[in-house]
């Protein structure tokens, strides 16, 4: 069992960074699939961006590629998001997520919050104009 906890949201303007954190407790996340989802008011959860248990390839949504950067630290079970260029259209409830550590990702699995089996509460981003 998995559970997650998000921090560092809030309120910035556009072109303004922040770091989402993902703290996880379980010695299980270390080897698990994990990745950052998020959702706007009236809009389904996108896909944001993914990582596997060893933090080699990472997937990305084209809307956020070559400004967010997810990483982890496995020995402080700790995701991160680092958001740069914010925009007013990345506001939106950011969530964590992981899978469990026996499931086998595809490339395209990483991208379905349906291959994901622990959610954290998730943590408000605000980008005004």
């Amino acid at each position: 069992q998995v559970q997650l906890v998000e921090s560092g949201g809030g309120l910035v303007q556009a072109g303004d960074s922040l770091r989402l954190s993902c703290a996880a407790s379980g010695r299980a996340f270390s080897t698990s699939p994990a990745a950052w989802f998020r959702q706007a008011p009236g809009k389904e959860r996108e896909f944001v961006a993914a990582i596997p248990w060893s933090g080699g390839s990472t997937y990305y949504a084209d809307s956020v590629k070559g400004r967010f950067t997810i990483s982890r630290d496995n020995a402080k079970n700790t995701l991160y998001l680092q958001m740069n260029s914010l925009k007013p259209e990345d506001t939106a409830v950011y969530y964590c997520a992981a899978a469990h550590s026996s499931r086998y990702l595809t490339s395209s699995g990483y991208y379905s919050s349906g291959k994901y089996d622990y959610w954290g509460q998730g943590t408000q981003v605000t980008v005004s104009s």
